[in-house]
């Protein structure tokens, strides 16, 4: 099942893709939920294979769509919640490097603000402060079921779904300071998540590709299964040093090819398009824009 949050009507809501529609169930479900992340709070429910589904996501595979796709604007399938973000999880992005440094022991993390995200088909923004926006194509994994210390073995179980993101990235900035690239993963609307969240059962166990095309060329592409810290070491990592809990959201790491390491480097500007396309979840499409004096 492939969930959305959406705009219809003056209203804001979350529904399921059905038959290439949308089912409105913020307004069937009696739960009260009005987006993705007070339903996956409220059901808190398990995704791994074989596991029971919630009975909304039974509901919507029963209701006709209330909207057509193109009736309703798409929302962010998460916002205001907590971004967890992975550097260096390819084995060729070591290498884009050129620094001779060994693989990593342990996974890069930083955080990003909800500001800085915009959702699917809405403008990424070049700043004023800079012209190295970069793009960054990504898996990104929506935690179900929350937890304190997970085990790699049941990591999946905690997962409530697969979204595509770019984790976009001004490059100047990111050398700011010596240890940390805070400033320049959260300039506003410098990257994107979207369209929608693809469920576990929908996803299924075979590896995720990610691709990126700026202009309809392909500059990234790699699958899951090459990670140098696959999703359920991401999970155990990070909640070893803090709880997950529902709604949170793991940006899984980019391939490499992103525009710094071309020679010259291929920054985006106004009026390209980045398309980030996930296997089995869809694809994100985004248009840049300079920022408005």
């Amino acid at each position: 099942m492939r969930l959305l949050n959406f705009s219809a009507g003056g209203r804001q809501s979350f529904g399921a893709l059905v038959d290439g529609g949308v089912v409105d169930l913020g307004a069937r479900l009696r739960s009260g939920a009005t987006d993705l992340d007070s339903f996956i709070r409220s059901e808190a429910q398990r995704c791994a294979p074989g596991d029971p589904h919630a009975p909304a996501l039974a509901l919507a595979r029963e209701a006709a769509p209330d909207y057509a796709l193109s009736e309703v604007r798409i929302l962010k399938p998460a916002d205001r919640t907590r971004y967890f973000c992975i550097g260096v999880n390819y084995p060729d992005r070591n290498e884009e490097y050129r620094d001779g440094s060994e693989r990593p022991k342990y996974p890069s993390v930083f955080m990003r603000t909800h500001t800085s995200l915009c959702a699917d088909g809405e403008p990424i923004v070049r700043p004023r402060e800079s012209e190295q926006l970069d793009y960054e194509g990504e898996i990104v994994v929506l935690i179900g079921r929350g937890g304190r210390r997970i085990a790699p073995a049941q990591a999946l179980a905690h997962v409530f779904g697969y979204t595509c993101g770019n984790e976009g990235s001004v490059r100047d900035w990111l050398r700011h300071a010596k240890f940390n690239v805070t400033q320049g993963k959260n300039f506003d609307r410098s990257g994107s998540i979207g369209p929608w969240v693809a469920t576990c059962e929908e996803i299924g166990a075979a590896p995720l590709r990610v691709a990126t095309r700026v202009n309809g060329e392909l500059r990234q592409d790699d699958t899951s299964d090459r990670m140098l810290f696959p999703i359920p070491d991401l999970i155990a990592y990070l909640s070893m040093f803090c709880t997950l809990e529902p709604g949170d959201v793991i940006f899984s790491g980019t391939p490499s090819g992103a525009g710094a390491r071309f020679d010259p480097p291929r920054y985006l500007r106004p009026g390209d398009v980045v398309e980030v396309e996930v296997s089995r979840v869809g694809t994100l499409r985004n248009t840049v824009v300079d920022d408005v004096p």
